[in-house]
């Protein structure tokens, strides 16, 4: 929701840049919004709540409706209450469907990867409504010790 009563989003930096004419007038390169909205379990208005999506968006094109998001979504409530996904992407606010990368999390949901599909439920004057739909892989549990046979181990990382 942009401005008052529970105002969601809020500009922190004014585009230095030039105008931008994919976006209404008043949007300038590289522009940038914090959010703190609402993730519930599904698109209706009366969907139970189930964590925050906190984050920035700039607009990162000069000439097309391009955002650079960075996001932490926090989940509240069940066996996921504190666990995080960090969420980073281009999203293109003119194509139907966005997929952002899962870069990592917290808590239950510690070094996991993979991406997010993001479509747009709908639109209203002041706000837009997101549906997304994380698909993340996490390590299984490493937890159990090596054996101890003298020498050191070095871990090669996956790519």
């Amino acid at each position: 929701v942009f401005g008052p009563p529970g105002q969601r989003v809020v500009l922190i930096v004014k585009g230095a840049g030039p105008m931008n004419p994919s976006m209404p007038p008043e949007h300038y390169f590289g522009e940038t919004y914090a959010f703190d909205d609402s993730l519930t379990q599904n698109r209706s208005s009366s969907s139970k709540q189930a964590g925050r999506a906190q984050g920035t968006a700039m607009l990162a094109s000069m000439r097309h409706p391009v955002y650079l998001v960075n996001m932490v979504m926090l989940l509240t409530g069940g066996e996921y209450d504190g666990s995080t996904i960090v969420v980073e992407g281009r999203h293109d606010a003119s194509k139907k469907e966005r997929e952002l990368a899962v870069v990592g999390g917290t808590g239950e949901f510690r070094l996991a990867s993979g991406y997010v599909n993001c479509t747009t439920a709908r639109e209203e004057k002041k706000f837009t409504v997101y549906e997304l739909n994380v698909n993340a892989t996490i390590p299984g549990d490493d937890s159990e010790p090596e054996p101890d046979t003298g020498r050191r181990r070095r871990r090669i990382p996956r790519f």
